[in-house]
C-alpha cells in the first residue's frame, strides 16, 4: 500500500503489531500488548483523518488504492455492456461508458477511469479524456434517453487532456456539447465524485440532478498544481493553492455546489474498498427513489446549474 507522509506513524504501529503477532500468541502479556497497540492505532487513525488539511485530502483523493469506476461497475452493475468509440475518431479508454442493471433497473453508466498499475494508467491516459471520450459520452446519453434509462456517472479525473492533438480535435467544443447534452437529458442523472474532480473535464460528466462527493474526494476548477503555477508562478506551492481553492467535500457542501457527502470508512476508501462501494450503492439507490418524485427532471437540472451562476454573481 502507498504510504502517505501523514500516515507514517500509523504504519510504524502496524509494524509493531505484526512483529508481536509473529511471536507466540499464547503469551497473555503479548496478547494484551497487541490489543493496546491496535486500540492506539485506531484512535490515531481517527485523529489524523479528522484533522486532514485540504492538500492532504487531495493526496487521499488521488490514492492509487481508492476504488475506481471499474470497481463500482463490477460491484454494483449487473450485465454491464460497454460502449466503445465516438464514431468520428476513435475510442477513448479514459472514459468508460455502457449500460447494465442496477438493482434490477436498466441504467446507463459513465465514468472516468484512471487505471491502477503503469500499464493501465497509460492505456486510460491517467483518466484524462480526449474529445472522443466526451463524444462517446454524448452517444451514451442519446442511447439512454431513447430507452428511458437513468444515467449514473462516476467522476475521477485531474481534468481533460490538454495535449495538442486533443485541442486540434476540438476538446473545448466536445466538453461544451457534453454539458449541453446532459442539460437536455430527460431522465435522472446521478453523479458521484469518487476521487478527483478537476475542471471542465469533470463537469462534463457531473451535470446531474443530484451530485455527491465521497468524504475525502476533491472537486475544483483547476488542480492545485495548475493553480499554483498560475497564481504563484511555482507549482511547488500546490499546498497553498489547495488551501485557497476550497476544494474539499465539506467546502462544496457549504457552498451548495453538491447535495451530499458520502462518508468513507475510517482511514479512507483505500482502506476498505468494499465498504466505500456499498455506501455509494446505497446513495445511488436512495437518489433514484427520490428522483421519482421530481416532475420535470430537465428543468430541475437546468435550474440547479443556473442557480450556481446566480450564486457566483452574488
Amino acid at each position: 500500500m502507498l504510504i502517505l507522509d501523514f500516515e507514517k506513524s500509523l504504519f510504524e504501529l502496524d509494524d509493531k503489531v505484526k512483529e508481536l503477532k509473529n511471536l507466540s500468541t499464547k503469551d497473555m502479556n503479548i496478547l494484551e500488548e497487541i490489543k493496546r497497540l491496535e486500540s492506539k492505532q485506531k484512535k490515531l487513525l481517527k485523529k489524523i483523518y479528522a484533522e486532514l488539511k485540504p492538500w492532504e485530502k487531495v493526496l487521499v483523493a488521488r490514492h492509487q488504492d481508492r476504488p475506481k469506476t471499474s470497481d463500482y461497475i463490477n460491484a454494483l452493475i449487473e450485465d454491464f455492456v460497454p460502449l466503445a468509440g465516438d464514431r468520428i475518431f476513435g475510442n477513448d479508454f479514459a472514459i468508460t461508458a455502457g449500460i447494465g442493471r442496477f438493482q434490477g433497473l436498466s441504467v446507463a453508466i459513465l465514468g472516468h477511469e484512471k487505471g491502477r498499475d503503469t500499464e493501465e494508467r497509460i492505456k486510460h491516459n491517467f483518466g484524462m479524456p480526449h474529445p472522443e471520450g466526451y463524444r462517446k459520452a454524448c452517444r451514451l446519453m442519446d442511447l439512454a434517453d431513447r430507452f428511458q434509462m437513468p444515467l449514473i456517472t462516476f467522476i475521477d479525473t485531474a481534468g481533460a487532456y490538454p495535449g495538442v492533438g486533443a485541442e486540434e480535435r476540438g476538446q473545448s467544443e466536445a466538453i461544451a456539447k457534453c454539458i449541453a447534452r446532459a442539460l437536455k437529458f430527460d431522465h435522472p442523472i446521478i453523479s458521484v465524485i469518487i476521487g478527483e474532480g478537476g475542471s471542465g473535464g469533470a463537469v462534463a460528466l457531473a451535470v446531474a440532478n443530484v451530485i455527491a462527493m465521497l468524504e475525502y474526494s476533491v472537486y475544483s476548477v483547476i488542480s492545485p498544481e495548475g493553480c499554483a503555477s498560475i497564481l504563484y508562478r511555482d507549482a511547488a506551492k500546490a499546498e497553498d493553492a489547495a488551501n485557497a481553492l476550497r476544494l474539499t467535500s465539506q467546502d462544496l457542501l457549504k457552498f451548495k455546489m453538491i447535495d451530499c457527502i458520502i462518508p468513507e470508512p475510517l482511514g479512507g476508501a483505500h482502506r476498505d474498498s468494499d465498504a466505500a462501494v456499498a455506501a455509494v450503492g446505497n446513495y445511488i439507490s436512495s437518489s433514484l427513489l427520490s428522483m421519482s418524485n421530481v416532475g420535470n427532471l430537465r428543468k430541475h437540472r437546468t435550474d440547479k446549474f443556473l442557480g450556481f451562476c446566480r450564486n457566483c454573481g452574488e
